[in-house]
């Protein structure tokens, strides 16, 4: 199934607008970081107490933001656990920040909250179901296991990208996966929307997808090396882009599509891990478009300046296979 036949679109002759676009959201990202709302920490990594309360009817969430306040229970975060199909739910996660780095003050987080509800509820029923609490320890450990798990996955794939096809694409790939984690996790940042461990396993699904793209992509310049040594590199890389063009608006709009729908119905649980991914899938495509295949040229274009061979590696010659896009 094709979308485009015979695409011929000059993407290297728009590379300055694409580089535009990505400083715009990454240096957006960075400031939001740096000055406005930080990184916002879930309690998973921050530690603290996340209780979920089964209310007899729906509740208002200001009420029970409200409530918190009136019980001088600060910093609490109410989320609604929403139904199926985004159905309003009588479930409330409310979750409190660490008050002290003594782990023996971790259970106060359900008496506060218990006090707080029976002072302002006394007509509707409620329940506490269930209190899950995260130490200060077990939050700076989970911090940094997550970011060894995001820095193994990209050393990791950056030598298999050097053992199969050379340096410069490994370090072009692995540039475009970093340029995407950090507009995902700026995204959150400007949104201020907690990334707690399900958004650190969305952004290792978003790695290995962005990378996917991305190899596709080389692949076909590595093949059209093969058969055009002499054509210039930026003509090569154009066409391949071109040429994997549907291949990429397909697999990409139909990953999309999902994530979407588990965005908007998938509930609040899955609020984060969703949002990382609608983001993510976005600028996955586009960066190996738009920023990992540029890299190349550039690259070439460096060493041909200082005098060096400007020749990128191109695939071994196979027996002819039918047509991919």
């Amino acid at each position: 199934m094709e979308f485009f036949r015979s695409t011929n679109i000059d993407w290297l002759s728009k590379k300055w607008y694409l580089l535009a676009f990505s400083l715009i959201f990454s240096i957006g990202g960075v400031l939001s970081m740096l000055f406005w709302h930080g990184i916002p920490k879930g309690v998973d990594f921050t530690g603290g107490t996340q209780v979920t309360v089964h209310f007899d009817t729906t509740p208002n969430e200001d009420h029970i933001r409200s409530a918190m306040d009136t019980a001088k229970v600060r910093d609490a975060r109410i989320q609604r656990i929403s139904g199926a199909a985004g159905a309003s739910s009588s479930n409330v996660i409310i979750s409190l920040p660490m008050s002290s780095a003594q782990d023996t003050q971790h259970d106060q987080g359900r008496a506060e909250v218990e006090s707080a509800l029976t002072a302002n509820y006394h007509d509707s029923h409620f329940e506490v179901e269930q209190v899950d609490i995260v130490g200060p320890t077990a939050g700076k450990q989970l911090v940094s296991q997550a970011q060894l798990a995001v820095l193994y996955s990209l050393l990791g794939m950056l030598a298999y990208l050097w053992f199969r096809f050379e340096l410069i694409y490994g370090v072009a790939a692995v540039a475009a996966v970093f340029h995407d984690t950090l507009i995902t996790i700026g995204a959150f940042s400007l949104t201020n929307q907690e990334i707690s461990l399900t958004v650190v396993a969305a952004l290792l699904t978003l790695i290995g997808y962005s990378m996917n793209d991305t190899i596709v992509v080389f692949d076909r310049i590595r093949e059209n090396l093969a058969d055009n040594r002499r054509e210039p590199l930026a003509d090569v890389v154009n066409r391949a882009i071109n040429q994997t063009l549907s291949r990429t608006v397909l697999t990409s709009g139909l990953t999309f599509l999902t994530v979407l729908c588990l965005y908007l119905f998938g509930g609040e649980v899955l609020h984060g891990f969703s949002f990382a991914l609608v983001i993510g899938i976005l600028i996955g495509t586009y960066s190996s478009i738009a920023v990992a295949a540029p890299m190349l040229v550039a690259y070439q274009n460096w060493r041909a300046s200082k005098g060096k061979s400007a020749s990128l590696p191109a695939a071994k010659p196979t027996a002819p296979r039918p047509t991919t896009r």
